[in-house]
């Protein structure tokens, strides 16, 4: 009797310390993290060692890793991320930045094309894939419609079917859609600097330029950084657009790291292999490594950055 009332009056007050409470509040989101994270990634673990298509897995051992060692498309697919990230982040990060600058001054009709900016990263990246897959379309595109009458283009240009200019297209409508998102977030970083070190620079005769360079940059720099960081691991981890673009082609040439995955897991329309989960779950895991490796490196840069600051 005395144990049931000791043990009562220990939930009482661990109800009353908040304990309890924290932990049922905790619940679900450990919950969903176990259920969407941890279990799926011991699944992965699992099967990298399995010829696995998704019926039936077969003991294989370091097979799946031997593979990955002389696998020429994945690797040339690692190289295609890394082009991909870097052409994508040279231009949406100055686009903007420049933008958000623009727009974050209280003008006329500023938060109407704040709205229309952002409004690609509401929509699905597959539907708005799709629109610009008819865009770029080679006879009957708006895009090559609209150069050849305006004389820059004599013979329609094979946007998406070409290996010369594949990569550009998607680089294009990857630009198009992150961009906003990224604005939007740099407009709330830039409410945030105080008016009136504005009006000092320009008391103290200080030009847009400098004003920009000395005031703006500098104290926009912690949001910048997380901006920045934000946008290396999705450039990283895009796919998606390319699947519904190009598929990965033509010949392989747009094909990134997780696109070359999707397919070794799930297959495409284009690409009606048979499924190899096991091998794609080792790819899996050697791509989520240089996505961890290449953010590593980041956080360290711009920790020196701070530092020399």
């Amino acid at each position: 009797m005395n144990e049931k009332k000791s043990m009562g009056q220990q939930i009482r007050r661990k109800w009353n310390n908040g304990d309890i409470p924290m932990w049922l509040m905790l619940f679900p989101t450990i919950f969903f993290i176990v259920v969407m994270s941890i279990y799926p990634f011991a699944w992965l673990i699992r099967y990298v060692f399995y010829d696995y298509n998704g019926f039936k897995a077969y003991f294989v051992g370091l097979a799946n890793f031997k593979r990955m060692t002389t696998d020429t498309i994945y690797w040339k697919s690692v190289l295609h991320t890394f082009e991909y990230a870097f052409l994508k982040l040279l231009f949406v990060l100055p686009l903007s930045l420049v933008t958000a600058v623009l727009l974050q001054r209280k003008r006329f009709g500023s938060q109407l094309f704040q709205g229309i900016y952002f409004l690609p990263t509401v929509i699905s990246s597959a539907v708005y894939s799709l629109i610009w897959y008819f865009i770029f379309a080679t006879y009957n595109g708006v895009l090559n419609s609209f150069l050849q009458g305006a004389g820059l283009i004599q013979a329609p240009i094979d946007w998406l079917g070409s290996s010369k200019t594949a990569m550009i297209a998607v680089v294009i409508v990857a630009v198009w859609g992150a961009f906003g998102n990224y604005m939007i977030l740099l407009i709330s970083g830039l409410t945030g600097i105080p008016s009136d070190v504005y009006e000092s620079a320009q008391i103290d005769g200080a030009t847009g330029v400098q004003t920009f360079f000395k005031i703006t940059l500098p104290m926009l720099g912690p949001v910048l950084k997380v901006v920045i960081m934000l946008a290396i691991t999705t450039a990283f981890k895009d796919y998606e657009s390319i699947l519904v673009l190009t598929a990965g082609g033509p010949n392989n040439r747009t094909h990134v790291m997780f696109s070359y995955i999707f397919q070794m897991v799930f297959g495409t329309s284009r690409a009606a292999a048979q499924l190899q989960i096991g091998y794609g779950s080792v790819l899996s895991i050697i791509s989520a490594l240089i996505v961890g490796i290449v953010t590593i490196l980041y956080l360290r840069f711009s920790k020196k950055m701070d530092d020399i600051s």
